[in-house]
C-alpha cells in the first residue's frame, strides 16, 4: 500500500499547492491541506474540534477495524491520503465508509508482507475518520483520513474478510499550559523548526507563518512528529510515547539531527557555489565530492595519484617501465574520476605496481641442507633425489644460469606437488602454485586486453605479484589436463612462459610490457605424457616418479602420515601404537594405488577411532594390531595374492607391474580332446594375445626336443586363461611364463615349487628383457616365492634394488627358453596325471599312449 504525504491547513489555496509541489521529496512538509476535491468547487478539512478532543474514550467503539499502513505513521489530529491497494483493505474503506467511518490505522512493521497478520504490525495506533472516498479513473481508491486518538490492540477478534481487533484507548499524560517547561520546550520545537525552514531551501518561507499560527501544544507536537525526518521505526516510537515531556524530548533530538546535516549541506554548498552552465555540471559535482571527502577524512583523488607516483619512485624497474608508468599516470590526471574507465585504470596502475620488477630472493645453495630437507619431506625416491640435487648444483656453480623447466611424471599420490614446496624450501624461494586442470582460456595464461570490461592480468602475473618475488618455484599443476577450445589453446600459450630462450621477454596483454619470467623455477607435474603437448614437453625436462613399493609405504606410514595424523587429530604417541603388520594390512588389503593418498585416508579414519574413543572416556587397546584394523575399517577390500602348490599341471607363476605397485600373476592352461582349437580367455591385450601365440608356436616347432607327442596338437583343444577375467590386462612380460605353463601341461611335469618368473620370448627362443623389475620382485617376495627367472639383461635392475628388500630371494638370469625349462620344469609329474589318447594321423589302429 501506498501513502502519500499531505499538507494541513484550512484551505486550498495556490500557494500551498506551490509547496505541496516544492516539497514532494522531502521529509518535512509543511502548509496547510491541500487535497482535490470530486469537483472544482473549495473544501474545507477541519482539524479536530475542541469537542472531539474532549470526548471520552467510551464514546468510541472498543472493536475496529485495522488498516495496515506502510511506510508512514499516523498521528492524532493530522489528516494523510493513502492510495488503497490490497483488496482487504479496499472492502475495510469501503464498507467503513459507508458506516460510522471510524477505523484503526496501525503502521506495518514487515513491509514486505502483503497479507499482514497480528505480528507484522504494531500494536500502538491510531483512530481515524474517513473524510473522503475518491476511486481514481487507473481503478484505485484513495481515501483521506484524519487521525483521532491513540489506542493499543488488545485482541484480535478476527481476521477474514480484513482484520479487527479489539482495542483499548491510550491517555497521553500532558503537560500544564503555563509551566514554564511547556513553554520552553514549545519555544524549541518552534525554534528548530524555523531553523529548518531556514536551511532547507526546498521549504517555502509561508510554511513559517503557519507555523506561528499553532496555538495548541498537542497540535504542534503532532504537527512536527508527523513531518520530522525519521524512519518508520522511529515515528512509531514517537507515537507510543505517552508521556508529551518525553515525546518532545525525543522530536527535538531527532530535529536537531535534521538541522545539523541540513548545515552541514549548505557548508558544502556555500564553499562550491558558483554560477555554472552545463558544461561546468561535471566539475561542480567532483568538487562536492572533494569537500564531502575532507569531512569524511577521505583521500581524494589527487593524493591517490600522488602516493601511485611515490610508489613509482621506490622501484627498481627498466627504464622502458617507467615510461610507460609515467603514461598512463598522466592519462589518468586527465581523466574524470566519476568516469567508467576511471577506476579500471586505477586498478592497472596498481597492478603494475604490485608485481615485484627485479625484487629476488637470496637462494641458499647448501646442497647437503636441500639433501636433508628432501629425505625429510619424502621417503625413498632415490634417482629423483639425484636428479633435483643435480640441478640445484648447476645453479650453485653457474649463478647466471636460466632455470631449468622441470616435470614431474608420475601417478596420482606420490609427492610431485610436495616435491615442488622441497625444492622452494631448500632453495629458500618463495613458493607458487598453479592448477592447470580443466583450462580451457588461453587469457588464463596471457591475460585479457585492457579495452574488455573487466579484463585482468593472466594467472602467471597474478601468482607472482601474490609471491612477492620475480624468482619463485613455481608449480604447473596437472599440465596434462589443459583443453583447448574456441577460446584458444592454453597450451600454445604456455610455450612462450616455458621456454628458456623467450620467457625473459613475457608479453602478458593486459601488462602490455614484456616481464622476465628467466629466472622463475618452473616445475610441472603430469600423470600422463601422452597428452601434453609435443612442443611443450620438448621444452621440459621429463623427470619420472614411480609408485611406491609396500615397504616404502611402510616407512612413509611411520615417518610421515601417523605423525601428521597425530597431530591433526590432537593426539599423541601416548594415546595409540600401531605395529607393522597392522600397518601392512592397511596397505595390502584396504588400498590399492602407486602413491599414499588412500593409505592416508584410511590411517586418518583409525586414528578417527582413536580419537572418538578418548573423547568419550571409553577403554580401547593402545596397541593395534591386524585384528583391531579389521574391527574399526570392517573386512578387506583387496584379496592378497600367494603363491599356491604346484600340484597342477599347466599353471605357472609371472609378475606383473601395475600403477599401484608389483602383483603376482597366474598363467593357467588346460587340454580337452577336439581339433586343435585355441581359446585365450581372462580380459587379455593384443600384445599378451602376441605373447601367447609365440609361446605356442616355439612349442610346436621344438615339440620333439621337449619330449611332446606331434599329434596332441591337432587331437586337443588348448585354453590359456589369465584369472582376475574383470581386470584388462597387457604387455610382453608374461611370455616366458606362458611357455613354462604350455610345456607343463603338454608334458604333465611340475613347475618347480615356489618359482616366479618374467620375461617376453621370441620366436627363435630368446628371452628379452622387461621394465618394472623392482615392483615385480617385492611382490614376489610378498607372495612367498623363493627364486625368480628373469633374463640375463634385467641384471643391472637388480643391482639398483636396496639389498634388504633382496633376502631369501634367489635370482636365475637366462637367454633362452631351454634354460628357462631347465630351471622351471622338474623330471616328476604331477600326482594326477592326464592320460592322452592320441590316434594316428594314418587311421590305422594304433594303442594310445601318454607323453
Amino acid at each position: 500500500m501506498m501513502d502519500n504525504r499531505c499538507q494541513f491547513g484550512r484551505k486550498k489555496t495556490r500557494q500551498t499547492e506551490n509547496m505541496a509541489k516544492q516539497s514532494k521529496n522531502t521529509n518535512l512538509l509543511w502548509g496547510g491541506a491541500n487535497l482535490l476535491s470530486s469537483n472544482d468547487s473549495e473544501e474545507f478539512i477541519p482539524l479536530i474540534s475542541a469537542e472531539e478532543e474532549e470526548r471520552t474514550d467510551e464514546q468510541y467503539p472498543d472493536e475496529l477495524p485495522i488498516l495496515p499502513i506502510r511506510n508512514t505513521v499516523l498521528f492524532p489530529s493530522m489528516v494523510l491520503p493513502i492510495t488503497v491497494g490490497r483488496q482487504k483493505s479496499i472492502r475495510l474503506v469501503k464498507k467503513a465508509y459507508k458506516a460510522d467511518r471510524l477505523i484503526g490505522v496501525v503502521a506495518q512493521r514487515n513491509i514486505t508482507s502483503d497479507e499482514p497478520t497480528l505480528n507484522d504490525i504494531y500494536q500502538i495506533g491510531t483512530l481515524a475518520r474517513i473524510l473522503k472516498l475518491l476511486v481514481l479513473p487507473d481503478g484505485n481508491t484513495t481515501i483521506i483520513i484524519q487521525g483521532i486518538k491513540k489506542f493499543e490492540i488488545s485482541e484480535l477478534i478476527k481476521d477474514t474478510p480484513y482484520l479487527t481487533a479489539k482495542v483499548n484507548y491510550v491517555i497521553d499524560t500532558p503537560l500544564e499550559k503555563n509551566k514554564r517547561e511547556t513553554k520552553a520546550l514549545t519555544q524549541s520545537l518552534k525554534e528548530a523548526a524555523q531553523k529548518i525552514i531556514k536551511l532547507n531551501p526546498e521549504l517555502p518561507q509561508e510554511a513559517q507563518i503557519a507555523l506561528e499560527n499553532i496555538e495548541s501544544f498537542n497540535f504542534l507536537i503532532h504537527f512536527l512528529c508527523s513531518n520530522v525526518n525519521a524512519e518508520v521505526k522511529e515515528k512509531q516510537e514517537l507515537l507510543e510515547f505517552t508521556n508529551i515531556k518525553d515525546r518532545a524530548t525525543k522530536l527535538l533530538e531527532y530535529m536537531w539531527k535534521d538541522i545539523q546535516l541540513l548545515e552541514i549541506k549548505k557548508e558544502i554548498h556555500s564553499k562550491t557555489h558558483t554560477d555554472i552552465d552545463q558544461q561546468q555540471r561535471d566539475y561542480f559535482l567532483r568538487q562536492q565530492i572533494k569537500v564531502l571527502q575532507d569531512e569524511l577524512g577521505d583521500e581524494n583523488t589527487e593524493q591517490d595519484i600522488e602516493n601511485l607516483k611515490l610508489r613509482a619512485s621506490k622501484k627498481q624497474w627498466s627504464e622502458t617501465v617507467a615510461k610507460h608508468f609515467k603514461k598512463e599516470v598522466d592519462r589518468l590526471t586527465r581523466m574524470n574520476p566519476a568516469a567508467a574507465e576511471y577506476p579500471m585504470a586505477l586498478g592497472y596502475l596498481e597492478f603494475l605496481l604490485d608485481l615485484p620488477w627485479n625484487e629476488y630472493t637470496k637462494d641458499s645453495f647448501d646442497l647437503k641442507n636441500a639433501q636433508k630437507i628432501l629425505d625429510k619431506d619424502h621417503h625413498g625416491l632415490k634417482k629423483v633425489k639425484e636428479r633435483i640435487l643435480e640441478y640445484l648444483a648447476v645453479l650453485k656453480l653457474k649463478n647466471d644460469m636460466k632455470s631449468p623447466i622441470l616435470c614431474f611424471y608420475g601417478p596420482p599420490g606420490v609427492g610431485k606437488t610436495s616435491l615442488g614446496k622441497s625444492i622452494a624450501e631448500s632453495l629458500s624461494r618463495k613458493y607458487a602454485r598453479m592448477s592447470l586442470g580443466g583450462l580451457h582460456d588461453e587469457a588464463e595464461i596471457r591475460g585479457h586486453r585492457k579495452t574488455y570490461v573487466g579484463a585482468m592480468a593472466g594467472r602467471i602475473l597474478q601468482n607472482i605479484k601474490r609471491s612477492g618475488s620475480s624468482n619463485p618455484v613455481f608449480i604447473l599443476d596437472e599440465i596434462d589436463k589443459v583443453g583447448s577450445d574456441f577460446r584458444g589453446d592454453p597450451s600454445s600459450a604456455l610455450l612462450e612462459v616455458l621456454d628458456p630462450e623467450q620467457n625473459n621477454a613475457f608479453m602478458d596483454n593486459y601488462l602490455e610490457v614484456d616481464y622476465d619470467l628467466s629466472k622463475v623455477l618452473f616445475i610441472a607435474t603430469a600423470n600422463s605424457l601422452d597428452s601434453i603437448h609435443p612442443a611443450l614437453r620438448d621444452r621440459m625436462e621429463i623427470i619420472e616418479i614411480n609408485g611406491y613399493t609396500q615397504e616404502e609405504k611402510l616407512e612413509i606410514a611411520k615417518k610421515h602420515l601417523l605423525p601428521k595424523l597425530r597431530k591433526d587429530h590432537g593426539l599423541n604417541g601416548k594415546h595409540f601404537a600401531i605395529d607393522n603388520k597392522a600397518i601392512q594390512k592397511v596397505i595390502s588389503e584396504y588400498t590399492h594405488e602407486s602413491g599414499v593418498r588412500n593409505l592416508e585416508q584410511k590411517l586418518a579414519s583409525v586414528v578417527r577411532n582413536i580419537a572418538k574413543s578418548v573423547a568419550l572416556e571409553e577403554t580401547y587397546n593402545k596397541n593395534l594390531k591386524d585384528a583391531d584394523i579389521e574391527k574399526i575399517l570392517g573386512v578387506p577390500i583387496f584379496d592378497k595374492e600367494i603363491y599356491q602348490d604346484n600340484n597342477t599341471a599347466g599353471v605357472a607363476t609371472g609378475l606383473a607391474w601395475t600403477q599401484a605397485g608389483g602383483e603376482i600373476l597366474f598363467i593357467e592352461s588346460s587340454l580337452s580332446r577336439g581339433r586343435g582349437g585355441l581359446t585365450i580367455s581372462g580380459q587379455l591385450g593384443e600384445v599378451m594375445k602376441e605373447s601367447a601365440m609365440a609361446a605356442l608356436s616355439y612349442l610346436r616347432a621344438n615339440a620333439e626336443d621337449i619330449g611332446v607327442d606331434y599329434r596332441i596338437f591337432s587331437q586337443y583343444d588348448l585354453h590359456i586363461h589369465v584369472p582376475a577375467g574383470a581386470v584388462p590386462k597387457d604387455g610382453p612380460s608374461a611370455g616366458i611364463t606362458m611357455f613354462t605353463a604350455l610345456a607343463s601341461v603338454y608334458t604333465q611335469r611340475k613347475i618347480k615349487e615356489k618359482l616366479a618368473m618374467t620375461g617376453e620370448i621370441t620366436l627363435r627362443g630368446k628371452v628379452l628383457p622387461v621394465g618394472g623389475i623392482k615392483e615385480k620382485v617385492l611382490a614376489a617376495r610378498r607372495a612367498g616365492i623363493k627364486e625368480i627367472l628373469m633374463s640375463v639383461k634385467n641384471k643391472k635392475d637388480i643391482d639398483e634394488i636396496e639389498k634388504d628388500y633382496l633376502k631369501d630371494l634367489q635370482f636365475h638370469y637366462v637367454e633362452t627358453v631351454n634354460d628357462v625349462l631347465n630351471l622351471a620344469l622338474t623330471t616328476e609329474k604331477v600326482s594326477q596325471p592326464m592320460n592322452f589318447k592320441l590316434e594316428d594321423t594314418n587311421k590305422t589302429e594304433k594303442p594310445a599312449q601318454a607323453v
